[in-house]
């Protein structure tokens, strides 16, 4: 029997911002040959990478701030920058904010005990499956289960964009179906600043949330992807697929911004 569709909350995200860039980046092969990487990729997933190690407690060699700057230092990812000072800077940049997050981890541990750190779940949905990748997990000491995710480029986060945020909604619906028995939380924390916003969905937000990720999934695997008409909007300048779209017979030019080079 062929396995089941995947989407994650990144496939959906991208779907609702625009079909034709879900087609470029996961259905048609022709889309990866206009790919190009990205610095703030190659930062946050630098970033997350050491707190990953930091966070696991199978991991012995970050624990102090000086062994989390070597572990930067050591895994950095370099791919995506336009020239060798503005890697210089990012990298600077990078070990100041691992440099305060683990300061500040090491005064004030969590209040709970890590489960997991980049841990995948999945949850059959009919058909397709949904697989999430979760930064980290904690089970705090009232017992509830709280999935945490970083947030590289943010300065900042309010308890609204944990609430309004589809991937949070992504995990707690999957930590739902894995513990359904405990509560269930969701933090962003925001590196730049080292805030953070919490929300708990209730059992009616989850349900009601499991149908419309139902009834979305259903149109994203359904959609004919060969008919699909790109549909020109502001964001088309910054991507990467443009040249793709401006080929399809049914595109209508707009007056788009320069393209950041």
């Amino acid at each position: 029997m062929p396995r089941k569709p995947t989407l994650s909350p990144s496939k959906i995200t991208t779907y609702l911002a625009c079909p034709a860039k879900y087609k470029w980046t996961y259905v048609d092969d022709r889309g990866r040959w206009y790919l190009r990487a990205k610095n703030y990729y190659s930062f946050g997933t630098t970033l997350h990478k050491v707190l990953q190690r930091f966070h696991d407690s199978g991991d012995t060699g970050v624990e102090t701030v000086d062994q989390a700057l070597a572990a930067l230092d050591e895994g950095w990812i370099d791919a995506g920058y336009h020239s060798a000072q503005e890697m210089q800077e990012a990298r600077g940049e990078g070990k100041s904010i691992v440099a305060s997050y683990v300061e500040q981890a090491i005064i004030e541990p969590s209040e709970g005990k890590t489960l997991y750190v980049e841990k995948q779940l999945r949850m059959d949905l009919g058909s397709f499956v949904l697989l999430g990748r979760l930064d980290r997990v904690d089970e705090l000491e009232d017992g509830t289960i709280e999935v945490v995710d970083y947030k590289s480029g943010r300065s900042s986060v309010t308890d609204q964009h944990v609430q309004s945020d589809i991937a949070m909604a992504c995990y707690q619906l999957l930590l739902n179906h894995h513990f359904p028995d405990r509560p269930i939380r969701a933090k962003i924390i925001a590196l730049r600043s080292n805030s953070s916003g919490t929300h708990a969905m209730s059992a009616a937000e989850l349900e009601e949330f499991r149908r419309d990720i139902v009834f979305l999934g259903d149109e994203i695997m359904a959609r004919d992807y060969e008919e699909l008409a790109p549909m020109p909007k502001d964001a088309c300048a910054y991507c990467d697929f443009l040249p793709l779209c401006r080929k399809h017979p049914d595109w209508v030019e707009l007056e788009l911004t320069e393209r950041l080079e």
